[in-house]
């Protein structure tokens, strides 16, 4: 799931339906994009980011792994 995805558009009040218009897809695919079943394309990962006034990374990165560096797991 892409919950920071999730959390921009809930704290901005948009529904499911309001970013699927901005990205001109459905609802459905926005949905399935958002919980990970299917990719955003590059280009709606462009827009989303600038819709979000972020960068793709801040996005679509895993915390860990922004900026290119990921924190070592001690066992």
């Amino acid at each position: 799931m892409q919950s920071k995805l999730y959390a921009l558009r809930k704290s901005r009040n948009l529904s499911q339906e309001d970013v699927a218009k901005i990205l001109g897809i459905s609802r459905v695919s926005y949905g399935n994009k958002e919980r990970g079943d299917n990719a955003f394309t590059i280009d709606e990962m462009f827009e989303l980011a600038s819709v979000f006034n972020l960068s793709i990374a801040e996005i679509f990165l895993p915390r860990g792994n922004q900026n290119g560096y990921k924190e070592k797991q001690t066992i």
